[in-house]
């Protein structure tokens, strides 16, 4: 574990001295990180003005408290890897990982651990900006803020064994921008993001629950927002415990057969 913490730090501090060579690249992803949920944001706050001023218990101040929290969940749990893994795998860029002593993985969970370190600087004061400037109305409780950052950290460790997984169809496919674009669209509205669930239907938001999406955005939002009742909490944090086992397990297996059929066909 030790020889393990100190690859990741070697890791952590290349990774972000690497990323801040492009400055440019860095804006142009914390717009679309942060111009994603303002959209929303304004859009539903519409919706409950036109509705006399709430939206089946949501608040226009409600609205802005969950979309300031989703934003920065959202940067917390999201990764990168599905767009480029199958870019590693055409040019041959994958083959140096395999000759390293441990497992790829660990490369990429250190190098998103560095884009959130160094962007967090620029979410977290555009989040308090956002909630003054639209008059965001947390109702939490202190419990529920700390049980908040295991629920964090377990949504960000499913998401990333999920979308990891997901990566690797690239070495069956050698491209999976179909995977991507059949993913994304189901993460935007299952997740929460593109809407609180309680506005869904219950067979949506039944279905939310059983596939992994809830447990990556929505859960840990309702929860930090005071939505949810200590046993709501509890089920929540078993349901992600399951999940993340069920993930785990499915990436390594899933790895063990797609490593076999690894070409580098670049090289």
């Amino acid at each position: 574990m030790t020889g393990l913490a100190a690859i990741y730090r070697a890791q952590f501090k290349t990774s972000v001295a690497g990323m801040l060579q492009y400055r440019g690249a860095l804006v142009i992803w914390l717009l679309e990180l942060l111009l994603e949920p303002i959209i929303y944001l304004a859009v539903w706050r519409a919706v409950a003005s036109a509705q006399g001023g709430e939206v089946d218990g949501f608040t226009a101040g409600d609205f802005a408290a969950y979309f300031v929290a989703t934003m920065i969940i959202n940067h917390a749990t999201f990764t990168w890897i599905m767009w480029e893994f199958d870019w590693r795998v055409r040019q041959g860029s994958f083959s140096p990982l395999l000759l390293r002593p441990i497992h790829p993985i660990h490369k990429d969970i250190a190098e998103n651990l560095g884009y959130k370190y160094l962007t967090l600087s620029v979410i977290l004061p555009a989040a308090v900006v956002l909630a003054i400037t639209f008059d965001a109305r947390f109702d939490t409780s202190v419990w529920a803020v700390l049980a908040f950052v295991p629920a964090l950290v377990m949504a960000y460790g499913i998401r990333f064994a999920v979308e990891w997984t997901l990566a690797m169809t690239a070495f069956w496919t050698t491209r999976n921008g179909a995977v991507n674009q059949l993913y994304y669209p189901v993460l935007l509205f299952l997740s929460g993001q593109a809407a609180p669930l309680a506005l869904y239907p219950e067979p949506i938001r039944v279905l939310a629950a059983i596939l992994p999406f809830r447990w990556f955005v929505a859960f840990p939002a309702e929860l930090v927002l005071g939505r949810l009742s200590v046993r709501e909490t509890l089920l929540g944090f078993g349901a992600q415990a399951v999940w993340l086992a069920l993930a785990a397990v499915i990436l390594q297996a899933v790895w063990r057969r797609g490593i076999r059929r690894y070409s580098a066909v670049g090289a």
